[in-house]
């Protein structure tokens, strides 16, 4: 019935789907151990067993007390071998109510094994992550639950009380949205008054506006660059439009997803549905369904020719990174940058990338840093426009996505 609307965003969510969407959107927060963990579909290679493999422990919370690591590997839960179960039932047997004790059995690197008791606790969606790069404040939004605008406050005060920051890059790649409230209540930490996105229904009845608060926490003088790719889509729109259209933000990056509807969520016993109530429209009252939002300067990662993509996919199935990194996991710059250039003779790819593969591959077994400013070329483009002075003359140069729309309408017509 839902798939006969013939619109994608508008679903019938079965029990799991309406349960992670109230965790990880709504809530914000779900009882468990804190792990963010992978399980192959299949047999690893050289017939290992698929055992479940933990990807990163959420700061705080029981697994990261324990010490466990990114690269372990989760053997047993509750004397069960993780091999023999689906994610699904990995997912079920780690989460559940706060205080029950789960056992597991890790395997770190080939030989070490030991035994883990884990008391589940109630674990917050991490939805903000925030550093200092210099004197410039990065605030990278994963997602915008009931969390996120007091994450993301809590950062800023942060920055305030060490030091002070010269500039802000608030960073929305691969952001894919979530409450519209909490968009709302980000935009609200930059602007003054002010209109910060509208929404329209066909029923006039619902049909709102949303305004800038009285006092943003972010200074007027404070320069504010906002990252936006592909990835981009609903929430993080509406806040990228909102500083977009009132002058508040210069974006750097791609043109956004494209997603400017609204959804309302309604539940069935334990499943529920989701299903499209209106259109949001930016201050300058353009909606970008369909068509995104185009970044102030766009910077773009290189691509592949399909002569680099062949090669990458034989470089990924030799293991050859993995294996290099296995037997030499702390290996200083000039060892790596050595077998980089191995690559690059064999493989005839960039040597740049292949530095970055291996840097990759090195912290696949340690928490990642908050940021890349060796290779994020559109982090490093963020920074310069900051640092360089720049960001005021090129801000009195940009226009309302009306505007953008407009002169697209000219020029179109003229063609």
């Amino acid at each position: 019935m839902f798939g006969a609307l013939g619109y994608p965003y508008s679903q019938l969510l079965a029990e799991k789907e309406m349960e992670d969407l109230n965790q990880n959107v709504i809530k914000g927060s779900y009882g468990g151990v804190g792990l963010y963990i992978s399980k192959p579909l299949n047999e690893r290679n050289e017939g290992k067993p698929a055992y479940v493999e933990i990807a990163s422990p959420i700061e705080g919370t029981p697994g990261w007390r324990a010490g466990l690591q990114p690269g372990d590997f989760i053997i047993k839960i509750n004397d069960e071998l993780t091999e023999d179960l689906s994610m699904d039932d990995v997912l079920a047997r780690l989460k559940g109510p706060a205080g029950e004790q789960v056992n597991l059995l890790i395997r770190r690197g080939t030989k070490l094994e030991f035994p883990v008791t884990l008391t589940r606790a109630i674990i917050e969606v991490p939805t903000v992550k925030h550093a200092i790069i210099g004197d410039i404040g990065y605030i990278r939004l994963i997602s915008f639950s009931n969390m996120t605008a007091e994450r993301a406050r809590e950062a800023l005060d942060e920055f305030a009380k060490n030091g002070g920051y010269k500039g802000l890059i608030l960073d929305l790649r691969n952001n894919y949205g979530g409450l519209l409230s909490s968009a709302v209540e980000v935009s609200n930490l930059f602007l003054e008054g002010g209109v910060v996105v509208s929404v329209k229904s066909r029923i006039p009845g619902q049909n709102s506006v949303s305004y800038g608060g009285k006092t943003p926490i972010v200074p007027q003088n404070i320069p504010v660059v906002v990252l936006i790719n592909h990835g981009s889509a609903s929430a993080s729109e509406i806040v990228a439009g909102a500083l977009k259209d009132r002058g508040r933000a210069y974006l750097v990056g791609e043109k956004s997803y494209g997603k400017g509807s609204v959804q309302q969520v309604y539940p069935l016993e334990k499943s529920g549905f989701k299903i499209t109530t209106a259109r949001y429209f930016t201050p300058s009252d353009v909606n970008i369904d369909k068509v995104g939002i185009p970044p102030d300067r766009e910077i773009l990662f290189p691509k592949f020719s399909a002569e680099d993509t062949d090669s990458l996919n034989k470089l990924i199935n030799s293991n050859k990174i993995p294996a290099f990194v296995e037997a030499n996991p702390h290996a200083p710059p000039g060892v790596s940058d050595s077998f980089a250039r191995q690559l690059n003779e064999e493989y005839h790819l960039d040597f740049n990338l292949l530095r970055r593969l291996i840097r990759d591959e090195q912290n696949r077994t340690v928490i990642a840093p908050v940021y890349d400013l060796e290779y994020d070329v559109q982090l490093q483009e963020a920074v310069k426009i900051i640092r360089e002075g720049i960001y005021y003359q090129l801000i009195k140069n940009t226009k309302t996505l009306r505007d953008l729309q407009q002169a697209a309408e000219t020029e179109a017509a003229a063609s």
